[in-house]
């Protein structure tokens, strides 16, 4: 059931890669769309197969490979993966459906969508510790050929500072997991280094070196000057991508590595990952209200808002825990939904510049629906009540306010400060009067929107419905905190009392 996920985008990546030279770009493309489509089906199928109840891992694989090495393929979903492999999914169809038929060498280009599809999938649910960092490192070429070869302006730079930055993480990462094995003395299977236990001065050391590598792929500061580089020059697919899916990687790298592996180190550092987590959300939000492209001041939000999933994790109490992997969800699908309506004013506009752009929610010679749905988005990222991205927000503070009180109330100016960056890039954007008697700009057509309305339903019905949202993770998290040490105060889900 699992390996499906991994296995057909992949198989179809090879597909497309070897289809013969008559097939134009679009059946191509149409090819990917399809590809994807399925897997997204047969994701939204395991959803209905999952048990809520259970917090353990489900549809569990196991296959031996290369035992002397450690490194066997085993599989398995939790609350903590699932969401994300939906996200994934989800994501990857967008990005196929969103990318145009005049895209340039589109046999690679596709394949290369579809094998970023199976190896992320591949991480979320990789139950061996070399697995998961052969799918981790597996999206590193196919990002990297995407960005510098259909990316815009400064591509080759900003790709090569994804690689650079990427590989560090990944050997961080390897050398803490090899650290971990050989003090344990265990294999690289998950369940076996999980319990182990090792002098708290190691944990610490094993820890930090873990996340601080899963930080740079989140990324936070002062780790994070590979992504305005990367966003704005990746085209509008890949760069939702990127931010939608693949930071999910780190936040889900330092829940599962980090907060599951090392329970002891975690009470000790977590003081300082909240003060890291509420350094990362106010420069987010105080860099991107200093941007003029409206693309990068995006790019900068996403760094102020994985701030918030670090700020649960630390705090590691129930809600904070199920607020924190309710905003990567939350997050994934607002950032994509303003990176897609980005792209849609750059195609249209074309300028993403604050200075330029004026008037487009004119009914008449504007950019109405696109306006529309930018303004939902951009309410959404700032956490207006009704949509996903409050309630996400609001479970991080509540659960994180009795343990760091201090680092909460500066993640909740933070919030504040998002709101004021978005009131910008609206009231500049979307209000006043059109510059120019002239400036008629091309209709939207109902296929360049529709990735926009889905993302916005999506957004809307989680917010208005956020159960649907939080059910599928809560039973994991509450699991995770009853073996953390009670040296913190923490607070528990009633289940009387249930998220509406």
């Amino acid at each position: 059931m699992l390996s499906l996920l991994i296995w057909l985008p992949i198989l179809g990546a090879a597909i497309v890669a070897l289809l013969p030279a008559r097939f134009s770009t679009k059946q191509i493309r149409k090819s990917a769309v399809w590809i994807s489509g399925g897997v997204l089906l047969w994701t939204a199928w395991l959803l209905t197969q999952f048990n809520l109840t259970d917090p353990g891992l489900q549809f569990s694989e196991y296959l031996p490979w290369l035992e002397r090495l450690g490194l066997n393929y085993e599989l398995g979903v939790d609350g903590l993966s699932l969401v994300l492999l939906v996200l994934n999914s989800l994501l990857t169809w967008i990005a196929a459906f969103s990318s145009g038929e005049e895209t340039d060498r589109p046999r690679l280009y596709f394949s290369m969508l579809l094998l970023i599809s199976g190896g992320v999938a591949g991480a979320f649910m990789a139950q061996n510790l070399l697995l998961f960092f052969l799918f981790y490192e597996l999206e590193l070429v196919p990002f990297y050929l995407l960005i510098s070869i259909w990316g815009g302006e400064k591509r080759s730079y900003a790709a090569i500072k994804f690689l650079i930055y990427t590989a560090v993480s990944g050997a961080m990462i390897l050398a803490g997991f090899l650290g971990l094995v050989l003090l344990t003395g265990t294999d690289f299977s998950y369940q076996s280094v999980l319990g182990q236990t090792l002098p708290i001065g190691l944990q610490v050391v094993l820890l930090g070196l873990i996340t601080i590598g899963f930080g740079i792929k989140i990324p936070l500061v002062p780790f994070h000057t590979w992504l305005p580089d990367t966003y704005v020059a990746a085209s509008t697919p890949i760069a939702l991508l990127l931010g939608g899916v693949l930071a999910k990687l780190g936040t889900y790298g330092v829940f599962r590595f980090g907060l599951q592996l090392f329970p002891q180190a975690w009470s000790i550092l977590s003081p300082y990952l909240a003060t890291w987590a509420a350094i990362s959300i106010l420069y987010g939000a105080m860099a991107a209200i200093a941007q003029k492209d409206i693309k990068r001041m995006v790019a900068y939000s996403s760094i102020g808002h994985m701030g918030y999933v670090l700020l649960g994790a630390a705090a590691a109490t129930p809600l904070a825990l199920v607020g924190a992997v309710s905003q990567m969800a939350a997050h994934g699908l607002i950032l994509a939904l303003l990176f897609h309506l980005v792209g849609l004013i750059e195609k249209k506009v074309g300028s993403r510049e604050l200075d330029v752009l004026n008037g487009l929610l004119n009914p008449i010679r504007g950019l109405p629906s696109v306006s529309s749905l930018l303004i939902l988005g951009a309410m959404a990222s700032a956490g207006i009540p009704g949509l996903a991205g409050f309630i996400a927000e609001f479970l991080v503070f509540q659960g994180s306010y009795v343990v760091f009180p201090w680092q909460t109330l500066l993640a909740v100016i933070g919030t504040g400060l998002t709101a004021v960056y978005f009131v910008i890039l609206l009231n500049r954007t979307c209000f006043g009067k059109l510059d120019s008697a002239s400036a008629y700009y091309p209709k939207v057509l109902w296929f360049e929107q529709l990735p926009a309305v889905v993302l916005a339903v999506l957004i809307v019905f989680l917010g208005v419905q956020p159960s649907w949202l939080v059910c599928w993770t809560e039973a994991t998290t509450t699991a995770i905190v009853a073996t953390l040490p009670l040296n913190t105060p923490q607070i528990a889900l009633d289940p009387s009392r249930q998220v509406q």
